[in-house]
């Protein structure tokens, strides 16, 4: 058995790791593809998987997190990754576009689902059949394609039955693994058949797949995304894990040595990092600069559902930044508004934005710009925050930005 070791840091030196292995952290990593898609695809490879979400104050949430990281990044090509069949859309840290390498691991979710989903699949039975019958016909179709008088009750509804039958059925048949999203138009996704849009061997693979060794995997894929993590998360391995069997997959990696504990000073949670990551840790905490961040460093605006931001717990322990997202909260309850979004420079998040991009006048309108406590609001660091905002409008097809600043709108 090997020795066990424990690796002794500092908040400062752990996150500075967390944002290398973010890709958020400057210098931007060189040597990396040249062309556009292969960038992204390798971006995606490299954060293990993108969550998706349809709210759009900006732009939808996995294209915000790509576009924080590849500046020149074009929401296009994620279609074309999707048309290629080089990734696809199924749960990871909830729905999340995932390389398509990774489509054999998921064979026991994807198995959990049908047996769980089975009997409501049964109840739609012929519109199923009918959702099925033409997609192999016609190829991929969106959800607007199918019609249908019969309302059910779907995964959104509460009291009342209003989703249209074949929407459900294409949700059902979505999870069990039977149909995917082959292309996003906007808002409406294009269905295909999945023995037809996943590459053969990948779904013979698949079929092969120990369900023991694929949630291994799945639970090591987890690992590699989370890269500082603990087994107080909910969602530890992206599986139906209880909390003695997260502590016991950690234990077992300790003793194992592929995991490392880190103490952290000031700090009572004990994280955990791939042993693989040690050197690098390492590295990272000897080049620690003296301060957390300089006026004009770069600047990124980070959606509610980045990568960095999945454990709120981690947030508040390494970068003392308490962060909640209020979309479900009243508005007169938001204290930071609809769609804040963490504003990082050097390694430390020094605020929220709350904007809207009004795409028809081509504006970004910032509704909010709060600077954390703490934070000397200099001129020198607004300056670069507001060049940074017109970077960003300009990223998503805004020609001008204004800000509501103590109740005046100004033009930035």
């Amino acid at each position: 058995m090997m020795e066990l070791q424990t690796i002794k840091t500092t908040k400062r030196a752990l996150r500075r790791f967390l944002l290398d292995a973010q890709h958020l952290l400057p210098p931007l990593k060189a040597g990396e593809p040249a062309s556009l898609p292969q960038r992204v695809l390798k971006l995606i490879q490299d954060l293990e998987c993108v969550q998706i979400d349809p709210v759009s104050a900006v732009r939808p949430n996995q294209q915000l997190v790509l576009a924080a990281r590849l500046p020149d990044f074009k929401p296009d090509v994620l279609n074309q990754l999707l048309k290629e069949n080089l990734i696809f859309e199924y749960y990871a840290n909830a729905a999340s576009i995932i390389p398509m390498q990774d489509y054999p691991l998921f064979q026991p979710v994807r198995e959990r689902l049908k047996k769980h989903l089975l009997p409501e699949l049964k109840k739609l039975e012929d519109v199923a059949g009918g959702v099925l019958r033409r997609l192999e016909d016609e190829g991929p179709l969106p959800a607007k394609a199918f019609r249908s008088d019969q309302r059910v009750h779907g995964y959104w509804d509460n009291q009342n039955a209003t989703t249209k039958a074949t929407s459900h059925a294409l949700n059902l048949l979505m999870d069990i693994g039977e149909i995917r999203v082959v292309y996003r138009d906007g808002q409406h996704r294009l269905f295909d058949l999945t023995v037809r849009s996943v590459p053969r061997p990948l779904l013979e693979e698949a079929k092969r797949i120990d369900p023991a060794s694929a949630r291994e995997a799945l639970l090591e894929k987890y690992l590699r995304a989370y890269r500082v993590f603990e087994p107080g998360d909910p969602r530890f391995g992206w599986q139906k894990i209880s909390a003695k069997e997260r502590r016991e997959a950690i234990d077992q990696r300790v003793k194992a040595g592929k995991i490392l504990p880190v103490c952290i000073a000031g700090l009572k949670t004990e994280y955990y990092i791939l042993a693989e990551d040690k050197e690098r840790l390492l590295d990272i905490e000897a080049a620690v600069p003296a301060a957390d961040f300089e006026e004009d460093d770069p600047i990124f605006f980070l959606p509610p559902l980045d990568n960095l931001l999945w454990s709120r717990k981690r947030l508040a322990d390494l970068f003392d930044f308490h962060y909640r997202w209020k979309i479900y909260t009243p508005p007169a309850k938001r204290q930071y508004g609809y769609y804040a979004m963490p504003i990082l420079a050097g390694d430390r998040l020094i605020g929220r934005i709350d904007p809207r991009l009004d795409k028809k006048n081509r504006r970004l309108h910032v509704q909010l710009l709060q600077i954390e406590p703490g934070v000397e609001r200099t001129d020198v660091l607004m300056a670069n925050i507001h060049r940074a905002l017109r970077a960003f409008a300009e990223r998503h097809g805004a020609t001008a930005v204004t800000v509501t600043s103590e109740g005046r709108l100004i033009e930035i």
